[in-house]
């Protein structure tokens, strides 16, 4: 819907401009995308952290967010977890010590690793394998009903 509003991971905020006949744009810090909700075709040219995200859409798996910097032994134990499941998400890490990501920073410097699902708060410290695996199948079987 036109005028909805958005937090991006990585800090940002997005404005749905105009949306309709299949097509959506969006403005984004003097950056346009143009996205055919079809899952056909996209095109963002954004940030990668942003294109990624959209173009999670067109492959209809979740993407999965960590909040990192480096070192982080316990972000490395965290994904070695994951493993097992890496088929089924997209995983993009937001190192929080990069200038553009210091929100984040200032949120989560305490706490990583931290992990988002599909944009919204899941865990942090360590992996809670039952929970990312409901969360994970609750978004699978959403976006199997939804085609």
């Amino acid at each position: 819907m036109a005028g909805q509003v958005w937090e991006v991971p990585g800090g940002s905020w997005g404005f749905l401009v105009a949306g309709g006949g299949g097509k959506t744009w969006y403005a984004r810090e003097r950056t346009m995308i143009f996205c055919f909700l079809s899952r056909t075709v996209q095109l963002a040219s954004a940030s990668s952290l942003l294109g990624r995200l959209l173009c999670s859409a067109s492959t209809n798996k979740p993407v999965l967010t960590l909040f990192t910097k480096k070192p982080c032994p316990l972000c490395d134990e965290a994904k070695e977890a994951l493993e097992p499941y890496k088929r089924r998400f997209i995983l993009q890490e937001v190192d929080i010590t990069l200038p553009e990501n210091s929100a984040w920073y200032h949120k989560y410097k305490y706490d990583i690793p931290v992990f988002h699902l599909n944009g919204r708060f899941l865990m942090k410290h360590q992996v809670d394998i039952q929970k990312f695996e409901d969360q994970l199948t609750k978004l699978e079987m959403h976006n199997d009903g939804n085609h």
